[in-house]
């Protein structure tokens, strides 16, 4: 089958990376020399977002919906409700919507504008993610983007790439790991990593 897109783009360079990453840096740099920003207080909420809030609500979504069917119903039906269900101290903003991998369809979320990334679920965006390369590359030529990630699937599998928009902000609930049959909730969560929520990697089994 085929690769589905919606969206054209120039091809990328992929040097890009590297300069953005620099760049933001740089930009850390001179808003903290001048006062604008305090290191530590940054330091605090770049660690909150990437290790405490998410992508662990992320993982905790995908685990619960490996355990419990009438949860990942609920999940695929109308994500914001069944994530704000589990809990979380930081409410799941609206509009969040889950999509499921399967042997048949593997789903990639790319995304063109910042506002559009499900902090809550996911933490914080890696530098690729924004990154022109990724967003314009990721449509054009998904294979092959997945492919430099370490993702190889079968041809027969049809790429499903998702354009994220503020009104959409997809969550990928990757699929089960064989080998984790009688596995607790919060085991199966230690496995699930950010990039597999995005589509961008797989969850590697035991």
């Amino acid at each position: 089958m085929g690769d589905d897109h919606k969206h054209d783009h120039e091809h990328p360079d992929h040097s890009q990376l590297g300069e953005m990453q620099a760049r933001v840096r740089a930009l850390e740099s001179i808003l903290t020399e001048k006062g604008y920003v305090d290191r530590s207080t940054l330091d605090l909420i770049v660690d909150t977002y990437e290790t405490k809030v998410g992508p662990r609500n992320g993982a905790r979504i995908v685990a619960r919906s490996w355990t419990d069917p009438e949860f990942k119903a609920r999940l695929l039906s109308d994500a914001t409700a069944a994530a704000n269900s589990l809990g979380f101290p930081n409410p799941v903003g609206a509009h969040l919507i889950a999509v499921e991998n399967t042997p048949q369809t593997h789903n990639l979320v790319v995304c063109t504008l910042c506002s559009c990334y499900p902090w809550e679920v996911l933490g914080l965006p890696p530098v690729w993610y924004k990154s022109a390369p990724y967003r314009s590359r990721a449509v054009i030529e998904p294979r092959a983007v997945l492919a430099e990630f370490g993702v190889e699937l079968p041809e027969n599998t049809r790429i499903r790439v998702w354009d994220s928009t503020a009104e959409t902000r997809f969550l990928v609930l990757p699929m089960r790991p064989p080998g984790t049959e009688g596995w607790s909730e919060q085991r199966l969560a230690d496995l699930v990593t950010r990039d597999s929520m995005i589509g961008a990697g797989l969850v590697r089994g035991p």
